[in-house]
């Protein structure tokens, strides 16, 4: 039967990583302090990016937690910590498509889809014109959405948009145009 030594005991605190600095400190981005100081200032603005993509809250506060979950858990790879937020929104991003196509792989197995019931409080004009501002964005294509989701709701630049996507500048103001177009047809029919 082999025997397996034991580990070397590790010599005085943590072994300094590839991006440390130079004096053993670790890299700004990766201090746990960083990100619950993000977790504070941009947890409410990443639940909203969150409603706009999904349709109820519960998945919301689940996306958003498992993307600070994620980015926690890989934090000693952020070397620059201005990213962490863009790391955080492109995460939300991710986890929200997935939790989309999880849900829409469930409503095809249903043997009879759940019929959407409005609340009695439904009423107000306010909330008739969301209802179909919200329909009109479904019925865009994803990057639209996602997209003009980024740039008006959540107030992003177009260049914050491309980097959070993964895209180009250009094909963000293609897709934008695109989705506002589609969106005044589809809001001037429903009117």
């Amino acid at each position: 039967m082999p025997v397996i030594a034991p580990m070397p005991a590790a010599r005085s605190g943590r072994v300094p990583s590839q991006r440390d600095d130079a004096d053993g400190t670790p890299a700004a981005g990766t201090t746990v302090d960083h990100l619950t100081e993000t977790y504070r200032a941009h947890y409410r603005s990443l639940l909203g990016l969150a409603a706009l993509l999904l349709d109820d809250t519960a998945s919301c506060e689940d996306v958003v937690q498992e993307a600070f979950i994620r980015v926690h858990s890989a934090r000693n790879r952020v070397r620059d910590p201005e990213k962490t937020l863009a790391y955080l929104r492109q995460t939300v991003v991710n986890l929200s498509r997935s939790a989309l196509r999880r849900r829409i792989l469930g409503l095809k197995l249903l043997s009879k889809p759940m019929p959407d019931m409005a609340s009695a409080e439904e009423g107000a004009y306010d909330q008739l014109e969301r209802d179909a501002l919200i329909k009109a964005m479904r019925g865009l294509q994803r990057r639209q959405r996602e997209v003009l989701v980024l740039r008006y709701f959540a107030d992003m630049t177009e260049a914050q948009v491309a980097e959070t996507l993964g895209i180009s500048l250009g094909s963000v103001k293609a897709y934008g145009s695109r989705g506002i177009a589609a969106l005044r047809v589809a809001m001037e029919a429903s009117a």
